[in-house]
C-alpha cells in the first residue's frame, strides 16, 4: 500500500474520470463518498503539500483515498477521512493507509489525529482503533476518535 498525493490537476482528471495510460485506476475508483473532497481539491490553484488527499494504491492500482480537512488547527489538531472502493475491503488496507497518513502528519508536525465515522460502521471504528485512535465521544449517530502523534 502505498499514498500517493492527490495535485488540484489531478482530482480534476480524477472527478472527470480523464485516465491515462499511467494512472493505474481501478474501475470502481472514485467511490462515491470521494467525489465531493475531490471536487472541492479540484476547484483550487494549489494544495498544501502534505496536509491534502492522497490516492489509496496497491500493487500500483488507485482503489481509495485518504485525506486532511486541512492543515493542523492552533493546537497541532489534524482531522482526516479515508474509504475504499467495496473490493479492496476487508484486507487491511484502510488501517494501513491511516497508519501511513498519520505518520505523515507527525512528521510535518501534527501533535493530534482526530476521525469519526458513523456508528453502525464496525469495520471503520475497527481501523480506527487498529490504528492507535480511541473513542472520545459519541452522538446520535457518530463515534469520534483521537490519538496523539
Amino acid at each position: 500500500m502505498t499514498l500517493e498525493p492527490i495535485t488540484p490537476e489531478l482530482a480534476r482528471r480524477i472527478v472527470e474520470r480523464d485516465e491515462r495510460d499511467s494512472d493505474h485506476w481501478h474501475p470502481e475508483y472514485p467511490f462515491a463518498d470521494e467525489l465531493v473532497p475531490l471536487r472541492m481539491l479540484s476547484g483550487q490553484d494549489a494544495a498544501d503539500a502534505v496536509f491534502t488527499l492522497y490516492m489509496i494504491r496497491e500493487e500500483d492500482l488507485a482503489v481509495g483515498g485518504f485525506g486532511f480537512f486541512g492543515p493542523p488547527d492552533e493546537s497541532g489538531t489534524v482531522e482526516f477521512g479515508y474509504g475504499l472502493i467495496p473490493s479492496a475491503r476487508g484486507r487491511g488496507l484502510a488501517t494501513d493507509a491511516v497508519t501511513e497518513g498519520l505518520r505523515i502528519a507527525a512528521a510535518a508536525g501534527a501533535r493530534r489525529a482526530i476521525a469519526d465515522t458513523d456508528l453502525d460502521n464496525a469495520p471503520s471504528i475497527r481501523v480506527l482503533e487498529k490504528s492507535g485512535l480511541v473513542e472520545t465521544h459519541r452522538s446520535a449517530d457518530k463515534v469520534f476518535f483521537a490519538r496523539a502523534l
